[in-house]
């Protein structure tokens, strides 16, 4: 079975953030803040381009267990990737703004593009079902 490369880092995210240009590490660092106010966690590295915010050992039901994070996002070239514990399918995101999902992604192209208020109950629903899983 492959390694698992999404892993808590040493890396500082600060060193992740300066790698972004000005208007996408505004945007990190506004998430980060609205992550640690809702999560009550500090950033931290998984792998080389996620930052997650607290961790929780899973068991699949082939039995395999990984640790990994319960909320996160990436800065990506074309979009904020945002991890999320809830399916995007059975949540509303009508009022968020031009977006796109995946299964448990999301994807905004950048902040000022969205309704930051409507995003934080997103980002608070997502935690509280990631505490109850």
């Amino acid at each position: 079975m492959a390694e698992l490369k999404t892993i808590p880092q040493d890396t500082p995210v600060t060193d992740y953030l300066n790698g972004l240009s000005l208007e996408k590490k505004m945007d990190a660092q506004k998430l980060i803040a609205m992550i640690e106010k809702i999560t009550h966690e500090n950033a931290v590295m998984w792998g080389t381009s996620i930052i997650g915010f607290g961790q929780k050992r899973f068991k699949y039901a082939s039995g395999r267990e990984i640790d990994y994070f319960l909320l996160g996002f990436s800065i990506r070239k074309q979009a904020i990737t945002l991890y999320l514990t809830i399916s995007t399918n059975q949540h509303d995101f009508t009022h968020l703004g031009p977006h796109t999902k995946g299964v448990g992604c999301l994807y905004i192209k950048k902040l000022a593009d969205i309704n930051l208020n409507e995003l934080h109950r997103i980002l608070e629903a997502s935690w509280i079902e990631a505490k109850k899983a």
